[in-house]
């Protein structure tokens, strides 16, 4: 059954309160008034702990929309956060599909703390939205390799738990001041966890990643990448989760810790960018100096959408490798190779420098994988084939490397056994140096 509600065009004033001392205020401009209207689902298929599902099609839609599930607040609602946020006006501009999940338990809260949360297809709030998206897939096209989350505060936490839980389905996430996946876990029936919140829970990289990796047990395919954000006086989930965050992604992913590049977007936001420099690079965490629990939201969407890659005017759909090499003849290159793995899986960060004393303005790296490691997908750079001799080709944003200047990009794969680093590497031709993890020169 789909009931249909029309679009409130009001101001969204809302507590970002839950349980204990979630009490603190978001204020949320609501977009301009839409074409298309929010729809109620119900029937969506297994949903044990009654979620009601709303989603939004813009007029603008392809055959096989991306998708977006939108996850609110505590104290919040689907609808709520469909008139207070952006995302509905920038699906109208770009044409993808928003899921609103909408909680019905008592303060509103998303369940990220129990053991059936926390485990695949264990039940509570991620089966019910897992059952939104394959309804969206079935029922309006969807297409199943573009699904993306994003959340504030309990959403937030939810972001951090669908990426645990299904790194298979999604692709992407953004997280607007939650924890970390497992974080918030609880063993006595309560749903909020108050060392968490204060930000006193602390691990190690790898301990934050295998909780993660925990909640999938045996999986080796690729990880979503994640976009994460958090104010430094939030006083409700804590500041020092943000760190911790940081901590389990990198992990999760298997880039370093160090940033690859540090700036600032706007006055007060400080954005470190790990294991590549572009704006889809694996890891992208954003520290709002001076901001509390209450999220401005302005332009923060739209860089969440442009992190997934649904901003079609930034950043545009990945094309065919082309053919012929680049024809900038290429310098002295010396190329970094590391990697992280498990199980049949690995994945590998790389780094290449122009040590040269010309700039290469277009660039293929090219090396061999031992037999048995395919690559499933990448980062910052275009793959082609997937095995055996391998060319990376340089994406639109990094293709100049001036004299000294670097190029970081990466890639996840399966293999069979052999997980070792391939043994030579070229830059447009030239044999570079290197160095790796594996202690080759």
């Amino acid at each position: 059954m789909i009931r249909r509600r029309p679009r409130p065009r009001s101001l969204l004033t809302a507590l970002l309160a839950g349980l204990v001392s979630l009490l603190a205020a978001l204020t949320l401009s609501a977009p301009a008034a839409h074409a298309a209207s929010l729809t109620e689902v119900t029937g969506f298929g297994a949903n044990p702990s009654n979620l009601r599902m709303y989603v939004y099609r813009p007029d603008s839609a392809p055959a096989r929309p991306a998708v977006l599930v939108a996850v609110h607040y505590c104290t919040g609602s689907g609808p709520a956060f469909y008139s207070g946020t952006e995302f509905a006006s920038l699906a109208d501009r770009y044409g993808f599909l928003v899921i609103y999940p909408s909680v019905t338990r008592s303060g509103g809260c998303f369940d990220v703390s129990s053991p059936q949360a926390l485990k695949r297809g264990g039940g509570s709030d991620p089966v019910g939205i897992m059952s939104m998206v394959t309804y969206a897939e079935q029922h309006y096209g969807a297409d199943p390799d573009r699904v993306y989350v994003a959340g504030a505060s309990s959403g937030a936490m939810m972001t951090n738990v669908l990426l645990g839980d299904y790194p298979d389905v999604f692709k992407a996430g953004a997280a607007f001041m939650g924890v970390p996946f497992g974080c918030f876990a609880t063993t006595d029936g309560s749903s909020w966890n108050t060392a968490c919140a204060n930000g006193t829970v602390t691990k190690t990289p790898q301990q934050w990643g295998d909780l993660a990796r925990g909640a999938y047990p045996g999986y080796s395919g690729p990880r979503p990448r994640m976009q994460l954000w958090h104010g430094t006086d939030d006083t409700t989930l804590r500041y020092p989760n943000f760190g911790e965050e940081i901590k389990q992604w990198t992990n999760v992913l298997g880039v370093s810790q160090t940033p690859a590049s540090t700036d600032h977007p706007q006055s007060a936001w400080t954005r470190t960018r790990y294991g590549g420099t572009g704006t889809q690079a694996p890891v992208e965490a954003i520290s709002l100096q001076g901001v509390g629990h209450a999220l401005p939201t302005t332009g923060m969407a739209a860089r969440a959408i442009s992190f997934f890659g649904l901003d079609s005017a930034t950043t545009p759909p990945p094309t065919d490798p082309p053919t012929d090499p680049p024809t900038t003849p290429a310098g002295a290159c010396r190329v970094t190779y590391t990697t992280s793995t498990w199980n049949t899986g690995l994945t590998a960060a790389v780094t290449v420098t122009n040590t040269g004393t010309a700039p290469v303005d277009g660039w293929a790296l090219t090396f061999t994988l031992p037999a048995g490691q395919t690559i499933t997908s990448g980062w910052n750079a275009q793959y082609a084939p997937a095995s055996g001799t391998v060319t990376a080709r340089n994406a639109p944003y990094n293709a100049t490397l001036a004299p000294g200047a670097s190029a970081t990009l990466g890639f996840q794969a399966t293999h069979t056994g052999d997980a070792s680093a391939p043994t030579a590497f070229s830059l447009n031709g030239a044999a570079c140096g290197r160095s790796s993890s594996d202690g080759r020169p």
